[in-house]
């Protein structure tokens, strides 16, 4: 989240698409009542289903699901059109006035620079103009027809009214009325948010779907303010927390981009160049020149030119004593991933089907009801010489190997069977503590991050993920001691001290490590404005330095704080846990203040979270220097910079411009600069947008699995339902929530109902080119048909949290999903493909 969930109740208008936020997210429509009940505020939800939060909003505005960009650009050619976007914000917080170089062209779906035998772009014409001072050349007045705005302007104006509704299959009234309400939070007095879940980002497109409410929220002027922003609802509380801590295959904690097996990347000093935005043109040949040009500073570069700083720190944090200036901080323990490799879940699952992978470590994931295809993903498991399972119950996943794991409803020649003794995967299962069983922090859906004690011991012999980990470290070190094998360095000489005086796992040992100490005595960093490269500094994960601090000399873990009040009136509660980075709870707020940096914005000073006092002092130990960014929040920038120095009227310091980017430049997205409307891999209908149906650089992995409309003619969407959780191994193990959804089902609408001769409470069987899943039907009221093109499209929903375990027990709903994804990130497209339905 830019934001935070508090700030909900500072909106004027709130919009959720892709989240059923007042069943998944309850705490979210707390604070929007508030809103609602203090502000006035308007709630406009759009999803293809009718639901709980459909109930409580004031709009409800149904959707067919993989069209949301066609929904988002008709909103941003309206904004465009009628003249509601904030000009003031528009023309100096992003980059409208850019200007792009001659060679970049869109046709047809294609932008420039598409490599069809390769399937991807050559991303060089998707940049700037650049004048002799090495900075992007612009237009303030925003006329210039290469100009971003102008660009924008083009490629949205095919996006009307009509023809957004003939794909989406919303009705014009509705649609209407949402883009009236939404788009009047353009005025500068007002703010609007937007809330997501995965029905955003589980499509072929979701890294644009991202994108579009980017550009929207741009245009209108919500970034960095309270009651903006774009507010991501993760499914589970420390969502935020693992992808911090580098779940993402091409990261390293902290967002970092991991290190591949390219000349690019070759030894340390390669890879900052590489990382470092405005970097790859400088001559340096070391650390010390290196640094000697960031004091200088060089353009093109953002907060990110301190990337080498991190890294270090890194290193430092993982190899200690090992990692010195002389040996390029241990840069070569890194593993270096294979560039040419897609290392994502579906690829990983792709390789085990293949027999390249030996083994797998499962930790708290259940692919066997969780993953896409997961008829493929369960034979995949079959393929592997071992398996660990760490869960707290015996899921689908750790007994894959069982017969019930292959009884089927249905038979479907097509789907692989085996029996436990054609298995040959050898299967631990290490039983783990419940959440309430042990201690640690998590970092929720707003950034902040709250340390959590135990509450109970663990059960029989389940123990904490960091006791299992911890103990395999220590039995690793232990194996490789005394190895003299340069591969076996990397192992020997990680930092591996967590234990405390009694021979126990300590996990404040591994907060002081992740949010960084000063290697030369020991105390805490305080922020990563202060980590060095010259190994003088170690921290795990840069964004989370200065979560630790000295106070009387007492070391201090700021997520343990819990002091419940908000002087701001915000809802910033600013000691209460801490919230990376540097307990600023709305990045980007440097918007929430005019560019003088002292005026809030017309009509809206209860709203400024920043301004620039020139009478405070700016360092207490030099009481004589005046001038510092003073407010309720963390200045989202350094603090004693004046706001007249051409850096400060630039509040997006993380992105090399300073500027929001409605264009996306160079390799910042693999599939375009601008949010383009594909339809999904399986689709009722030809895109009549443009003529690539599917957005070009896909990655497909079974092109003869693509169910077509012929014979699979209706949509099919995945859910959960809030009795269980997530995969329902926990749940469906609990009798009384058993209890209260015992069965699989599938939800469909009365017309649907009619043509097949279903009823309410009939088994049906739901088909696709992946298999087959029985459930209940739910005739429901809750879903309509979509007029699509003129033509009328069914879409039916599943939920996805069944399996062969527990007390419920049902098909999953991804048995059925298919192995595609977002273009960008790999993530699954479980929220639209093609099935069928009929009667059991």
């Amino acid at each position: 989240m830019t934001n935070h969930v508090i700030d909900l109740k500072n909106t004027d208008v709130a919009l959720i698409m892709g989240s059923n936020a007042a069943e998944n997210h309850p705490i979210t429509m707390k604070w929007l009542t508030k809103a609602r009940e203090n502000r006035g505020a308007k709630i406009i939800h759009v999803d293809p289903r009718y639901t709980r939060t459909s109930s409580i909003a004031d709009l409800y505005v149904p959707l067919r699901s993989g069209t949301d960009i066609a929904f988002l650009g008709g909103m941003i050619k309206y904004i465009l059109d009628n003249d509601l976007y904030h000009k003031e914000y528009v023309v100096n917080y992003t980059n409208a006035a850019y200007l792009i170089k001659e060679d970049f062209e869109f046709e047809d779906g294609l932008f420039s620079g598409w490599d069809e035998a390769n399937k991807k772009y050559d991303v060089t014409s998707w940049d700037y103009k650049y004048g002799e001072d090495g900075l992007p050349m612009t237009d303030p007045t925003l006329q210039d027809p290469r100009c971003v705005f102008q660009l924008m302007k083009k490629h949205y104006e095919r996006y009307n009214i009509d023809l957004v509704c003939k794909i989406t299959g919303t009705p014009k009234n509705k649609y209407k009325e949402a883009l009236k309400i939404f788009c009047d939070t353009g005025a500068p007095d007002k703010t609007g948010t937007i809330l997501y879940a995965m029905g955003i980002t589980q499509h072929t497109v979701g890294a644009q779907n991202i994108r579009a409410f980017s550009i929207v929220q741009m245009l209108l002027g919500n970034m960095g303010r309270p009651g903006g922003g774009i507010n991501a609802l993760r499914g589970e509380n420390n969502v935020q927390g693992a992808t911090d801590m580098a779940l993402l295959f091409g990261n390293l904690p902290g967002y970092l981009d991991s290190p591949t097996n390219t000349a690019a990347n070759k030894d340390l000093i390669s890879f900052i160049r590489a990382i470092t935005p405005g970097a790859g043109k400088l001559a340096f040949t070391n650390l010390e020149e290196f640094r000697a040009l960031v004091k200088e500073g060089f353009p093109n570069s953002g907060w990110k030119i301190n990337s080498s700083k991190w890294v270090v720190s890194l290193l430092k944090a993982w190899f200690g004593n090992a990692a010195k200036a002389g040996n390029d901080f241990a840069y070569h323990y890194l593993p270096k991933r294979d560039a040419k490799k897609n290392y994502s879940h579906m690829a990983l699952f792709e390789a085990m089907y293949k027999g390249e992978i030996d083994g797998l470590f499962v930790n708290g994931s259940n692919p066997v009801v969780g993953g896409p295809n997961a008829n493929k993903e369960q034979a995949a498991l079959t393929k592997l010489k071992w398996m660990v399972s760490i869960d707290l119950w015996l899921n689908e996943t750790a007994e894959f190997w069982t017969h019930q794991a292959w009884e089927r409803a249905v038979d479907n020649p097509d789907v692989p069977k085996f029996t436990p003794a054609e298995i040959g995967t050898e299967v631990f299962f290490l039983p783990a503590a419940a959440v309430y069983e042990k201690e640690g922090t998590a970092a929720q859906t707003g950034r902040w991050v709250q340390y959590r004690w135990k509450g109970a011991e663990p059960i029989g012999e389940s123990k904490a993920d960091l006791w299992i980990y911890n103990e395999l470290g220590k039995k690793l070190k232990k194996l490789y001691a005394g190895s003299t094998r340069k591969e076996d360095e990397p192992i020997i000489n990680m930092t591996w001290d967590y234990d405390n005086e009694h021979g126990e796992d300590d996990i404040l040992k591994v907060a002081d490590e992740l949010c960084g100490f000063s290697t030369v005595d020991g105390k805490p960093v305080e922020g990563f404005a202060k980590l060095m490269d010259d190994g003088s500094t170690a921290c795990g994960c840069w964004i989370y330095c200065g979560a630790t601090t000295l106070k009387d000399g007492k070391w201090i873990y700021k997520p343990q704080l819990r002091k419940n009040e908000d002087p701001s009136g915000l809802g910033i509660f600013p000691e209460w846990g801490w919230a990376w980075p540097v307990n600023r709870r709305i990045i980007y707020n440097r918007c929430s203040v005019q560019p003088d940096g002292v005026t809030p914005w017309p009509g809206d000073a209860e709203r400024q979270l920043v301004r620039w006092d020139p009478t405070a002092i700016a360092d207490p130990k030099k009481p004589e220097v005046l001038g510092k960014w003073v407010g309720v929040d963390v200045p989202d920038f350094i603090a004693t910079t004046s706001p007249d120095k051409p850096a400060f009227t630039k509040p997006f310091i993380m992105r090399p411009e300073g500027h929001a980017c409605f264009f996306a430049a160079k390799t910042s997205m693999k599939d375009g600069p601008f949010p383009e409307h594909f339809e999904p891999w399986e689709s009722p209908t030809a895109n009549i947008m443009n003529s690539q149906n599917l957005n070009p650089p896909t990655k497909v992995f079974e092109p003869e699995k693509q169910g077509k409309v012929d014979k699979y003619p209706i949509i099919g969407t995945t859910y959960r339902v809030s009795e269980h959780w997530q995969t329902g191994a926990l749940t469906r193990n609990l009798p009384w929530l058993a209890e209260l959804m015992p069965n699989m089902f599938v939800e469909l609408s009365e017309e649907l109902a009619k043509e097949k001769g279903i009823k309410n409470g009939h088994k049906v069987i739901i088909s696709t080119t992946r298999g087959d899943v029985e459930a209940l039907a739910c005739v429901t009221k809750r879903f309509k048909p979509f007029y699509i093109n003129g033509k009328s499209v069914h879409e039916i929903g599943l939920v996805w949290q069944f399996g062969f375990k527990g007390y419920a027990i049902g098909d999953s709903a991804n048995r059925v999903t298919p192995h595609i994804g977002d273009a960008n990130s790999m993530c699954p497209e479980y929220k639209a493909w093609l099935c069928d339905i009929r009667r059991a």
